[in-house]
């Protein structure tokens, strides 16, 4: 008899991670809810901030899929840290260039006339 506890067929590594179905739904739901949050806020005018609403709940949204879909929740809190601050900087980059379009809107407005014009 050979003992199978060593053999290269061992698929046990331990990395397996069940979630429960309650927890599937509930990250399920916040994720709709945060989804019909976001649609709200639309409407809204929020006026300079709108943008950074729109990243923030999307930040959340980004967050809840990378530690529960893809079990970040149960991995090193290193990983979890690198995460946090690249969806942060991120944020923060998409943001501060959109926040720079806004000093070039007069110059897209004025060729978008333009160019309504020639047609």
């Amino acid at each position: 008899m050979s003992d199978h506890s060593n053999s290269a067929d061992n698929h046990d590594h331990g990395l397996s991670h069940v979630m429960s179905i309650p927890m599937l739904l509930g990250t399920f739901a916040a994720l709709i809810a945060l989804t019909f949050f976001t649609v709200s806020v639309a409407e809204w005018e929020l006026g300079g901030i709108d943008i950074w609403v729109a990243l923030a709940i999307a930040t959340v949204k980004a967050l809840l899929v990378a530690a529960f879909f893809m079990h970040l929740y149960f991995d090193k809190f290193f990983n979890v840290l690198l995460l946090v601050f690249s969806l942060i900087f991120v944020a923060l980059f998409i943001g501060f260039s959109l926040l720079d379009s806004e000093q070039y809107q007069p110059q897209i407005e004025q060729y978008y006339n333009a160019t309504a014009t020639v047609e």
